[in-house]
């Protein structure tokens, strides 16, 4: 990977495995915005990030290589190298053709707090309704600096109750989101804890809260902790398994990168096959 510094702009060339558009619209994030076939912005490490594909790379608006290297290489997991990974799943072909079409797919590192919130609201919901809720709940619990609402702290989360967050419009999500709030502010779910307990305990603790079952909570494991062996099983997912493994899959025959190769699938399914 090669950093160019461009006046106040970085262009990144020969990037192997990487494509932030991909990764945007894989379902794990969701404060991003599609401007253009060539141009997205991505609200986070608590800035809005401008990115544009061009002939040479990819250039990043406004940035600095110093603060690129602090805060989006571990971000968008750039010292990890997917290309090895990526062949060790090269004896599941559906896996591998995925790769092929999802290879610059890579997990996101995101706020813990941020993920577990965004993925309840994520319940029962489409891609552009959960982005709609969380900018509203932004905009309305968070604090605005340089035109970005910073995500709302669990205790301006509990000090609002589910009337509070009534004009978000989150329906029945907003009672988890609170109780989500007032167990990690009382302690019943410690997130620090859960970062370091290892995969089946942290899974555990986050299904003390109401809403979070399996599904939920690997999805806040993978991409709000790392661990990597989480594989959250979706509708798109499922339908995979259906259609590939006729209806069996143990994912945990993919062993410590298994939520990567889950990346690459649900994209697979979701962006090119659909139906």
């Amino acid at each position: 990977m090669n950093f160019i510094q461009r006046d106040n702009n970085l262009l990144i060339t020969q990037s192997e495995n990487f494509n932030p558009f991909d990764s945007c619209e894989c379902g794990q994030c969701f404060r991003f915005n599609k401007i253009s076939d060539n141009e997205y912005s991505l609200i986070a490490c608590g800035r809005r990030l401008n990115m544009q594909k061009t002939a040479e790379g990819w250039l990043f608006l406004d940035i600095t290589e110093e603060e690129f290297c602090k805060s989006f290489v571990p971000y968008f997991d750039l010292n990890r190298d997917y290309g090895s990974i990526i062949k060790s799943f090269s004896a599941d072909k559906t896996i591998t053709r995925a790769a092929e079409a999802a290879g610059g797919i890579r997990i996101f590192r995101q706020d813990p707090w941020e993920t577990l919130i965004s993925f309840i609201i994520s319940q029962n919901n489409n891609i552009p309704r959960i982005k709609k809720i969380i900018e509203s709940l932004c905009a309305l619990l968070g604090e605005e600096k340089n035109g970005v609402y910073s995500f709302p702290t669990p205790q301006s989360i509990a000090t609002a109750g589910a009337e509070g967050l009534a004009p978000i419009k989150s329906g029945f999500r907003a009672k988890y989101i609170v109780d989500a709030a007032e167990k990690v502010l009382n302690g019943t779910v410690d997130l620090n804890r859960v970062a370091a307990e290892g995969y089946d305990a942290a899974l555990a603790e986050l299904k003390l809260i109401k809403g979070v079952g399996d599904k939920v909570a690997n999805c806040v494991l993978l991409f709000g902790f790392g661990y990597y062996q989480a594989f959250p099983i979706d509708v798109w997912v499922k339908r995979v398994i259906d259609n590939f493994y006729n209806g069996d899959f143990d994912p945990t025959i993919l062993g410590e990168y298994a939520g990567i190769a889950q990346q690459y699938l649900f994209y697979y399914q979701r962006s090119l096959l659909k139906d």
